[in-house]
């Protein structure tokens, strides 16, 4: 019998959380424009504290930050019982950031990753958790009601 990861038995991540969750950590900063952010990932995951917080300064944290923590699984509206279809609607709707694999603490972990893979990954450094004027197909992308961009996957 082939040997598990411990990456594999722990719980997955969510590489699209709040600050204020249980077990949060910093995944990134977000740097680029307000119309094409990009996400700079930290080379080690850093705790979640007030001094860290203090420093988006003028913005909410989600915006100038990205957090990742455990994911929530039921409780998170974007989760079916069995999949995230945030990371669905991620891999299905937008479209690659990148052509290749960013660098990413979290991915050993990472739910999207577990998920879908390196598709989710090349459009990672685009999804910020509170942007400022976003794009339409973000706004459906990040609505947990919508069914867009499920129907692919048969999740619908």
């Amino acid at each position: 019998m082939a040997k598990k990861s411990r990456a594999a038995e722990s719980p997955p991540f969510c590489p699209s959380a709040q600050p204020c969750m249980d077990g949060a950590v910093v995944l990134g900063v977000v740097g680029g424009t307000a119309e094409e952010p990009r996400v700079a990932y930290l080379n080690k995951p850093q705790p979640v504290t007030e001094e860290l917080l203090a420093l988006a300064e003028g913005v909410e944290s989600t915006e100038v930050i990205r957090f990742a923590a455990p994911c929530a699984g039921s409780g998170c509206q974007h989760f079916d019982g069995a999949k995230c279809k945030l990371a669905t609607r991620v891999v299905n709707l937008l479209p690659m950031a990148v052509d290749r694999l960013p660098p990413c603490h979290l991915r050993p972990k990472c739910r999207w990753w577990r998920q879908e893979g390196r598709a989710a990954c090349m459009r990672c450094p685009i999804i910020v958790t509170q942007s400022i004027g976003p794009s339409e197909i973000l706004v459906k992308t990040a609505d947990p009601t919508s069914t867009e961009g499920l129907e692919e996957d048969g999740i619908d």
